[in-house]
């Protein structure tokens, strides 16, 4: 019999929850890379997310992340991303939320003042800091090159018809909803119906089309997506809810997918260099993206986006994982499964 202790962090990013690991049973992972690292998580240890994200430990929404030493004095601070859906190889409030963490409390120490240089699964992530006093005000990311990878991908949804969609990366593949003859605006849909279609979407998309990260083959499939709206706060640019995961809606904005709707934006001209993108949440709340810079990704054109949020610590957690307790491992209660 074993009893395992994680120590945490808890907080939230713009309203999405934030778990961060900062001690305890972290297991030593191999590999070269983060995104290696992960994979040997994955394999062996991805109990370990279940047994922090699902209930009765967690909830539908948790995410959080796991600290790790990093690779080379290239980095600050070395990150694995944990949520219900999985582990992602890059998540923008997530890293939010976990750089006010680790500056809120000394965990670590930045070589540069006001910047800390991450180690993530899908690469560098750049995120500079405001703050004041002994407290975070703001956060900004500078994400991974992100792409729009292209238009007009057609599926038929059960509930809804048909639809057409974009395909961006920002750290993660997002399916963006439009406005369209079958679709009019996010106001339309109640959070229940963004639960009951997206997975719909999701699974007819992956059934009938193949993509493919143009420098990673491992990224080959649709995760999340990204039902767009008219803002509705004064200021805002846009209004978007992200389904991520078997029935979660992100309340932040979300970071890989304000990437995304940037990169997409910016790839049909409807967003110039350096212009905000004010990208406002089911809940109210905003980030603000922009486009840093242009490059490319496996030769086709991309963009680095910057995302800049908050996040406020709300607890601290010590969790206990016993074997003894016959739901050790989490659970989810999901349709199919009565």
């Amino acid at each position: 019999m074993a009893r395992h202790t994680f120590v945490c962090i808890d907080g939230h990013t713009c309203g999405n929850p934030v778990r961060v690991v900062t001690g305890g049973s972290i297991p030593v992972l191999k590999g070269a890379t983060m995104f290696d690292k992960r994979q040997h998580f994955l394999a062996e240890f991805d109990w370990i997310r279940k047994s922090l994200c699902f209930e009765p430990r967690g909830h539908d929404m948790m995410s959080g992340s796991i600290l790790y030493p990093p690779s080379s004095d290239d980095y600050d601070v070395a990150i694995l991303f944990i949520e219900t859906s999985g582990c992602l190889p890059m998540c923008g409030h997530g890293t939010i939320g976990t750089v006010t963490t680790i500056i809120e409390h000394g965990l670590v120490t930045p070589k540069t003042p006001g910047l800390l240089r991450l180690e993530t699964p899908a690469g560098l992530v750049e995120a500079r800091y405001v703050q004041n006093g002994p407290y975070v005000d703001s956060v900004t990311l500078t994400n991974v090159p992100s792409f729009l990878l292209g238009r007009g991908y057609e599926v038929n949804v059960e509930g809804i018809g048909a639809l057409t969609v974009d395909v961006a990366y920002g750290g993660n593949f997002y399916a963006i909803v439009e406005a369209q003859s079958n679709y009019a605006d996010l106001s339309d849909l109640e959070p229940s119906d963004i639960v009951r279609l997206s997975p719909k979407l999701r699974a007819a998309f992956n059934a009938r089309h193949q993509i493919v990260h143009p420098e990673n083959p491992a990224l080959n499939r649709l995760t999340h997506v990204l039902w767009t709206g008219k803002p509705k706060s004064p200021g805002s640019s846009a209004r978007n809810a992200v389904f991520y995961g078997d029935k979660a809606i992100d309340r932040s904005p979300c970071g890989t997918g304000t990437s995304a709707r940037v990169a997409q934006l910016f790839a049909t001209g409807r967003l110039q260099e350096g212009e905000a993108f004010v990208h406002e949440s089911i809940i109210g709340s905003t980030f603000t993206g922009r486009v840093a810079r242009q490059t490319t990704v496996g030769g086709k054109p991309a963009i680095i986006p910057t995302i800049e949020g908050w996040a406020r610590v709300t607890g601290y957690n010590t969790i206990f994982v016993d074997d003894r307790d016959p739901f050790w491992a989490g659970f989810q209660v999901v349709d199919g499964e009565g």
